[in-house]
C-alpha cells in the first residue's frame, strides 16, 4: 500500500482550506451581526469570544442581507459547519453554491475565494468517495491558488496527488508529486520531498515502469535516511525489492528485502513485516531458493489470513505465487485447488 503522508490524516478533522475563512467572515460581517455578537461578548465579559460567536443560524440569516463576496463567503462557511457534522451532500451542494457565486463575479472574484471554494467541493467530493470528481475539483483550486502565488497551493497539490493516485490516475499523480517534490525542495524541505518521490515511485509501479520506479524510491529513501527516518527507509527498501523482483534482479531483490524485514523486526511491527516477509518470499523464489522462499510465504498467508480486517487483495497475491511454484513442482493438483478458491474471491473483488 502507497500514502504520500507519513502519519494518517484523513477523516475526522475539518480539512484545512476550511479553517481559513471564519476570521474573513468576521471582518465583513453586517453591521447587524457585528452588534449581536459584540453584545454577546460583553454578556460573558470574554474579550477572545469575537472570533468564534457567528452561528449557523446567524450565517443562514445572513444570506438575505448579502450579495457577491459576503454572500458567496457566507456559503463557504456554512459548508464548513455542514463538513463537521460529516453532512456531506449538503455541505458539497452549499460550496457548489459559492463557487458557482464567484464565478458569476467574474473578475471581480477574488481568487483565492474561489480557489476555496473548489478546495471545498473537493473534500466534500473525497469524503462521498467520488474520488476522480474530487481529484478534478482540487486540480482547479491548485491552478488558482498558484497562480495567486498563494502558501496554500503546495499542501493542496500534496492533497491532489494523492487523490489522483486513489482514482487511479497514476500519471497525473507523477506530474503532480514532480512539481511538488521541485516546491519542496525549493524550500528546503526534504522530508517533504522524500514523501512525494514516495508517492511518484508507487505510481510508476503501478504503470509496471519498474526502473522510474527505483528511481523514485531511491530518492525517498535518500532524504528519509538523512533525516533518520527509520521505518520510511524499510518503506522505500520494501518497494525497492518489489520492483528488483518484477525485473528479475533476485541479489537485489533480496537484498533489499532483508532489510526491510530486519527493520520491521527490530521494531516489532509486524502489520509492515508481513508485507516485507512477502517481498522476501518472491525474492528467495527468484533466487533459486524454492523451499525456502515458499515456506516464507506459507507463514504469511498463516498471518495475513488470521489479521482483522482482512486484506483479501493481498491473500490472494500470496496464494496466486504459491501456485506458481506448486505448478514448478509438479504439484499441480494442489495448484489447481488453490487457483479455483482465489477465483471466487477475485470475482468479488472486481471493480
Amino acid at each position: 500500500m502507497c500514502s504520500a503522508k507519513l502519519t494518517p490524516s484523513n477523516v475526522a478533522n475539518i480539512e484545512p482550506p476550511y479553517l481559513a475563512l471564519p476570521a474573513k467572515l468576521w471582518r465583513t460581517a453586517t453591521p447587524q451581526i457585528r452588534e449581536r455578537s459584540t453584545a454577546l461578548a460583553d454578556e460573558h465579559n470574554d474579550d477572545d469570544v469575537n472570533d468564534e460567536i457567528i452561528t449557523e443560524e446567524m450565517l443562514w440569516e445572513r444570506i438575505p442581507e448579502t450579495q457577491g463576496v459576503d454572500r458567496a463567503s457566507t456559503y463557504y462557511e456554512l459548508s464548513a459547519r455542514i463538513y463537521a457534522r460529516g453532512q456531506y451532500d449538503e455541505a458539497l451542494a452549499l460550496a457548489e453554491t459559492a463557487r458557482d457565486i464567484y464565478s458569476e463575479l467574474g473578475s471581480a472574484a477574488p481568487t483565492e475565494g474561489l480557489a476555496q471554494a473548489y478546495s471545498a467541493i473537493g473534500y466534500n467530493l473525497n469524503q462521498l468517495k467520488r474520488m476522480s470528481e474530487a481529484a478534478t475539483a482540487m486540480s482547479k483550486a491548485v491552478e488558482l491558488l498558484r497562480e495567486n502565488k498563494s502558501p496554500m497551493a503546495l499542501e493542496l497539490a500534496c492533497t491532489l496527488g494523492e487523490w489522483w493516485f486513489s482514482s487511479k490516475e497514476y500519471q497525473n499523480t507523477i506530474d503532480c508529486m514532480e512539481e511538488c517534490a521541485r516546491e519542496h525542495l525549493i524550500d528546503g524541505n526534504e522530508l517533504g520531498a522524500a514523501t512525494d518521490f514516495h508517492l511518484i515511485g508507487c505510481a510508476y509501479r503501478e504503470l509496471k515502469k519498474y526502473d522510474q520506479a527505483l528511481e523514485a524510491f531511491y530518492e525517498a529513501r535518500k532524504y528519509f535516511k538523512t533525516a533518520r527516518e527509520v521505518i520510511h527507509v524499510a518503506r522505500c527498501d520494501q518497494k525497492i525489492a518489489h520492483c528488483y523482483t518484477e525485473l528479475g534482479d533476485a541479489e537485489s531483490a533480496l537484498a533489499a528485502a532483508q532489510k526491510a524485514v530486519d527493520v520491521f523486526t527490530t521494531a516489532h511491527d509486524h502489520r509492515r513485516l508481513t508485507y516485507a516477509s512477502f517481498e522476501l518470499g518472491k525474492a528467495q523464489v527468484l533466487s533459486g531458493e524454492v523451499d525456502e522462499g515458499l515456506n516464507t510465504l506459507e507463514r504469511v498467508l498463516d498471518i495475513a489470513a488470521d489479521a482483522e480486517p482482512k486484506d483479501f487483495e493481498f491473500i490472494v497475491a500470496i496464494e496466486r505465487r504459491i501456485a506458481e511454484i506448486l505448478h514448478t513442482q509438479g504439484r499441480s493438483e494442489e495448484a489447481i485447488e488453490i487457483e479455483r478458491r482465489i477465483a471466487s474471491i477475485s470475482e468479488i473483488l472486481e471493480n
